[in-house]
């Protein structure tokens, strides 16, 4: 059901991204979505326009809007009581970068067709590298896909986009979000944080002195465990004047990580494709 209703709110969101749209109606519309078909956003909607790869939702009162001819990657999660589903893709509105999105699209197909039961982590990397490579561009060497379980967004395995010696294999029953990252071929081919984080975790109990702190921890772990959010939807739970420093110090005190925003290292152009699939004993099921 979560891949399910991923995949209708992804095939919904095609058509209607625009340039000029503000990000936050684009965030908003997605996460709404999601609740109105019953399920829940397992991670705040991301939009990485060009060089950002990952992790940038609107904050509060966002002004950005997609810019003319750009790149935009559309992130979207899905959970149905903590089962997850995972789904991603590319808005070209450049005809010269449409390269970039066909090579993400076809390095997620051959990925697909690859993984089965027993399959080497290794050689997975090899194959998506390979495809991308194919096209003249390049992978974004430390990005990767990840294995997902119930309330855990990145559990346990990662699938490489690029050739790696890595000891393991996948195993049915398993379930792994596949998500080739593209870069253009004189890019460094990998991602760099930047300061702003706008998506964050829960990590664990701590000591806390601020009763609106507490209560906002409080209200963090019971509506969304481990999985990521964003400030955003937070709006009430304590008052406006104390929601900034009781915010801090669950920061501070290390009760939640941030997710910093990943932007290409070398200012390129990132490319994104991803479905959600549940290994077999043959081949793979797409859940999204």
């Amino acid at each position: 059901m979560a891949g399910k209703i991923a995949a209708e709110v992804r095939e919904h969101v095609k058509h209607i991204v625009r340039e000029g749209m503000p990000i936050l109606d684009i965030c908003e519309t997605v996460e709404g979505l999601i609740r109105q078909k019953g399920g829940k956003p397992a991670f705040p909607c991301n939009v990485s326009v060009n060089e950002i790869a990952a992790h940038y939702t609107s904050p509060i009162g966002d002004k950005q809007t997609i810019p003319t001819g750009c790149l935009v990657k559309i992130d979207i999660g899905t959970h149905v009581d903590g089962y997850i589903g995972d789904t991603a893709f590319t808005r070209c509105f450049n005809p010269e970068y449409d390269d970039l999105v066909t090579a993400a699209e076809e390095a997620l197909q051959v990925g697909i067709k690859s993984l089965r039961a027993g399959e080497s982590i290794s050689h997975f990397g090899s194959i998506v590298q390979r495809a991308i490579e194919s096209h003249g561009l390049k992978p974004v060497a430390n990005l990767t896909g990840h294995q997902v379980a119930r309330y855990i967004l990145h559990a346990g395995k990662a699938l490489p986009n690029v050739s790696h010696f890595l000891a393991g294999k996948v195993s049915a029953g398993e379930t792994y979000a596949i998500e080739p990252f593209v870069t253009q071929k004189n890019a460094a081919g990998r991602v760099r944080n930047i300061r702003e984080a706008y998506i964050f975790r829960y990590v664990k109990q701590k000591s806390l002195k601020n009763a609106d702190s507490k209560k906002l921890l409080s209200y963090i772990v019971k509506n969304f465990r481990n999985l990521p959010f964003t400030e955003r939807w937070l709006r009430n739970v304590v008052s406006s004047e104390n929601y900034g420093a009781a915010f801090r110090e669950l920061l501070s005190s290390k009760a939640l990580m941030a997710y910093p925003v990943f932007v290409e290292a070398s200012g390129k152009l990132v490319a994104q494709a991803e479905h959600t699939v549940l290994i077999m004993k043959e081949g793979c099921e797409v859940l999204t």
